[in-house]
C-alpha cells in the first residue's frame, strides 16, 4: 500500500487531477446514488482551501513586506496595469461578440432574496468599508481586501522589528505554506467529488435551453484566454507566450474551474508562482490582490448578459452606449468581490445604462444562476489563471528592459 501511494504521488498533479475528473464522471453516470458519499470529498477539499487561504495570505504578505529591503523594486505597478488592461479588453471582446452573435433570453423568475447595488458608488463604498474591516472578521469572512490591508499595515509596522521576530514570522509563513501543499495534494480526490456532485445535481438538461448564451460566454472567455492574453504577454515580453499561457491554464485554471472560487485557488497560484521562480515579494501581494480585482471573466459575464437583455427587449444600442458598457463592465467586475452574488448581481447595474427595469434585470440574474455551473466555472478559471500569467509577465518584461535574457519557465 505504501509503495502504491509513493508511485501515485510521483505522477504529476495535473495527470492525477485528470484521473479524478474521469473517475468522478464515470461514477456520477453509472452509480449516482450508490456513490453519493463521494460528493463530500469535494466539499471538504474546497472547505480546506478556503480555510487555509486567508491565513496564508495574511502571513505571506506580512512577512514579504516586513523583510522587504528598501530600494528593491517590485512589479506591482506593471501588474496592476496588466490587470486593468486585461479586464477592459475582456469587456470589449464581450461587447463585440454580442453584436456579432446576438442572443435573446427566455426570461425566468427573479432572485427575490438578493438586492443588487444601485450604482458604481455603492460598489466602491462597499470595497472601501471592506478595507477597514475588523481583522478577525476579515479572516473569518474571507474578506481579502481587509486581510490585505491588515497584512500590509502590520508588515510595515514590523519592518523595524528585530531579526528574531522576522524569522518567527517567516517560520509561520513556511508552516502555513506546508499545510497548503498537503491540501493541494488532495486535489484529485476533491475534484473527483466536485465533478460527481456537479453531474448528479445539475446534469446537462437544464442547460440545453441556454446553449447559445453559454456558447457566447464560453467562446468569449476562451478567446481572451487563448488570443487576447497571449497577445498581451507577447507585447510585454517579445517571447512566444503559449508555453506559459497553457501552463497556467493547466495548473491553475483546472482547479479554479472545479472549485469555482478565486479565493480557494490562491494557494494553488502561490505554489505555481514559486514553481516559476517568481519574486515572492511581488506575488505574495499580487496573487491575493488579483483574486479580488482581476476579473476579466466577470466583465464578460456582465457585458454578455446585459446585451442579451437589451436584445430581448429590442432596445437599440449606439456606439457611445456600447463603449460606456465596456467601461461599466470593467469597473463593476473589479468591484465584484465586494458584492454578494459576485458578477451576476452587478448585471442590474449595467442594465440601468439602457433603462431596463430592475425586475426584468433580476430575471436575467435568475438565468445567470441556472447556467452558473458552467458560466461561473469558466469565469473563475479565466480570472484566477490570469493572476499568475500577468504576475509572471510583469517580471519577464522587467528582465527584458534590464537587458537580461528572458527565460519563460513552463
Amino acid at each position: 500500500m505504501k509503495n502504491l501511494l509513493v508511485k501515485w504521488n510521483q505522477v504529476s498533479l495535473v495527470k492525477r487531477i485528470v484521473i479524478g475528473i474521469i473517475v468522478g464522471a464515470i461514477l456520477a453516470l453509472t452509480v449516482p446514488s450508490g456513490a453519493s458519499w463521494i460528493s463530500i470529498l469535494g466539499s471538504l477539499f474546497v472547505g480546506a482551501l478556503k480555510a487555509v487561504a486567508p491565513i496564508l495570505v495574511l502571513f505571506i504578505v506580512m512577512h514579504a513586506i516586513a523583510v522587504h529591503k528598501s530600494g528593491k523594486k517590485t512589479n506591482m505597478k506593471s501588474i496592476l496595469g496588466l490587470y486593468a488592461i486585461g479586464t477592459f479588453l475582456a469587456g470589449a471582446v464581450a461587447v463585440v461578440a454580442s453584436f456579432l452573435f446576438p442572443v435573446s433570453l427566455t426570461l425566468t423568475t427573479g432572485v427575490e432574496d438578493l438586492t443588487p447595488p444601485e450604482g458604481i458608488a455603492e460598489v466602491i463604498e462597499t470595497l472601501l468599508f471592506n478595507l477597514v474591516a475588523n481583522p478577525i472578521d476579515a479572516i473569518v469572512n474571507a474578506n481579502y481586501l481587509g486581510i490585505l490591508m491588515w497584512a500590509i499595515v502590520l508588515g510595515f509596522a514590523l519592518k523595524n522589528a528585530n531579526q528574531h521576530t522576522k524569522d518567527m514570522l517567516g517560520n509561520l509563513s513556511d508552516a502555513v505554506t506546508k499545510v497548503v501543499q498537503w491540501v493541494i495534494n488532495l486535489a484529485p480526490l476533491g475534484i473527483m467529488g466536485l465533478v460527481f456532485d456537479a453531474i448528479v445535481t445539475s446534469g446537462l438538461s437544464a442547460l440545453l435551453d441556454y446553449g447559445r448564451l453559454i456558447l457566447i460566454l464560453v467562446g468569449c472567455m476562451l478567446f481572451i484566454a487563448l488570443v487576447v492574453n497571449p497577445l498581451i504577454v507577447f507585447i510585454y515580453t517579445r517571447k512566444n507566450p503559449y508555453p506559459i499561457v497553457l501552463m497556467v491554464l493547466r495548473e491553475s485554471g483546472i482547479t479554479a474551474f472545479f472549485t469555482r472560487s478565486s479565493a480557494a485557488n490562491i494557494p494553488v497560484n502561490m505554489k505555481l508562482c514559486e514553481k516559476l521562480g517568481l519574486d515572492e515579494d511581488t506575488y505574495g501581494v499580487s496573487i491575493p490582490l488579483g483574486a479580488t480585482i482581476n476579473m476579466a471573466g466577470a466583465a464578460v459575464t456582465i457585458a454578455v448578459l446585459t446585451l442579451a437583455t437589451v436584445n430581448t427587449l429590442g432596445i437599440e444600442v449606439d456606439f457611445v452606449t456600447a463603449l460606456m458598457l465596456v467601461i461599466v463592465a470593467a469597473v463593476s467586475a473589479a468591484g465584484a468581490s465586494g458584492v454578494a452574488g459576485g458578477s451576476l448581481l452587478l448585471i442590474p447595474l449595467a442594465c440601468n445604462l439602457f433603462g431596463v427595469p430592475n425586475d426584468i434585470a433580476m430575471q436575467v440574474v435568475g438565468v445567470g444562476f441556472i447556467i452558473g455551473v458552467i458560466q461561473d466555472s469558466c469565469e473563475t478559471a479565466l480570472n484566477s489563471s490570469s493572476d499568475v500569467l500577468f504576475t509572471a509577465t510583469a517580471e519577464y518584461a522587467k528582465e527584458r528592459k534590464e537587458g537580461k535574457v528572458v527565460t519563460m519557465n513552463s
